[in-house]
């Protein structure tokens, strides 16, 4: 069974794709995913059969292998920052979203390195506040 690591899924318009461990993009339906799952996230392992489609292989029967990162963190309470260091850091992460802004202002996006930075500060920001729910 192939597998491979979801690049997105678009749960609004119900597909979204994955870049399988041989190299190709595999179009994924809504109707492929489990029963009861909505969406996928982004960067989790997933194991599917394929079909040739209209346009290209088609995942079915799409198993969840392994969530994504931040997903499968699962923080508690006591792995939370303390308040007064998650300040430096929601402050650090305000001051790389300004930048994002202008940049988006005079038509183009941030480069590679500064949009790298944010995400990956946005998904500490969030794992943190996520942390003991």
């Amino acid at each position: 069974m192939p597998t491979g690591k979801v690049r997105f899924f678009d749960e609004d318009k119900g597909f979204g794709f994955v870049s399988s461990d041989e190299g190709s993009d595999v179009y994924v339906p809504r109707s492929a995913l489990p029963e009861g799952v909505g969406a996928l996230p982004r960067g989790s392992k997933v194991e599917f059969d394929v079909v040739a489609g209209k346009r290209g292989d088609q995942a079915l029967h799409v198993r969840l292998v392994d969530p994504a990162p931040s997903v499968s963190r699962g923080l508690t309470m006591r792995d939370r920052k303390p308040a007064d260091e998650m300040v430096v850091v929601v402050e650090d992460l305000i001051t790389l979203l300004d930048q994002a802004s202008s940049s988006l202002r005079k038509g183009h996006y941030p480069d590679r390195a500064h949009g790298t930075a944010m995400a990956k500060a946005l998904r500490a920001v969030a794992d943190q506040f996520e942390a003991g729910k």
